[in-house]
């Protein structure tokens, strides 16, 4: 770790989950290997049977189920996320798989320090089902998104992005497979850029300092088919008979 690393202060995450917590899971490990400058701080979810709880426990971390059926409404759920939020002095609220949308009033306790990660290019494809629409509209690319959270659905300024193209075999199954492989990669890399104060929101666009984009074009299918070997000629086997 570099000096400079080493004196940067650990940014403390809020994440919530409703599910299994495989991007928790990521985040957890980048954390615990130094990876980025966070400690997560508490995990929450609004369902008790979620495995995600179970993994942070056993990375010693502190969890809370919040059940929407003990609040009249959402406001009054997502109020008592905020204290709960609070009380671990979060600096980041990370959504990983978190099936539920945020009211104004949760936004704007933590304005522009809120990420979602989405299985897809946004705007493409905001919303639930990503993955078979993607496969029935018949892309040829599809990927993951973190994006910056703001009161709309998927709709906030996107951080960062990751491609993966669609097989022709393709089902909606082995593609999010396949993108979930990059949300675990594309997550702890956008917490890290908040960590590191590089992340700029000018309206819907988020600048990164000291980053530039590789001029490549991604084709699918090629623009040239790959080559064939060629057939191997079978020689005539040489006599070797001596003629007299």
């Amino acid at each position: 770790m570099s000096p400079a690393r080493a004196r940067r202060r650990r940014i403390r995450l809020g994440v919530l989950v409703s599910g299994g917590g495989t991007n928790l899971q990521s985040i957890l490990d980048q954390c615990r290997l130094g990876k980025i400058d966070a400690e997560v701080a508490v995990v929450i979810s609004n369902r008790p049977e979620a495995f995600a709880l179970t993994r942070a426990q056993r990375a010693g971390v502190s969890t809370g189920v919040v059940s929407p059926k003990d609040f009249p409404d959402r406001e009054r759920f997502d109020g008592r996320l905020v204290e709960v939020l609070r009380e671990h002095r979060v600096d980041l609220v990370c959504l990983a798989g978190f099936m539920r949308l945020l009211t104004p009033g949760f936004i704007r306790a933590f304005p522009e320090r809120i990420l979602n990660i989405h299985p897809a290019l946004l705007p493409a494809f905001p919303g639930l089902e990503v993955q078979r629409k993607a496969v029935e509209h018949g892309v040829r690319f599809s990927g993951c998104t973190v994006h910056v959270v703001d009161e709309g659905c998927d709709t906030g300024p996107i951080v960062i992005q990751a491609v993966v193209p669609v097989a022709p075999a393709d089902t909606a199954d082995t593609l999010a497979a396949r993108i979930l492989k990059q949300e675990h990669r594309i997550y702890p890399r956008a917490i890290q850029l908040f960590a590191e104060g590089r992340i700029a929101i000018e309206g819907r666009v988020v600048r990164v300092k000291r980053a530039a984009a590789k001029d490549r074009a991604l084709v699918n299918p090629p623009l040239a088919d790959p080559k064939r070997p060629r057939p191997r000629v079978k020689r005539a086997a040489r006599s070797h008979k001596r003629t007299r």
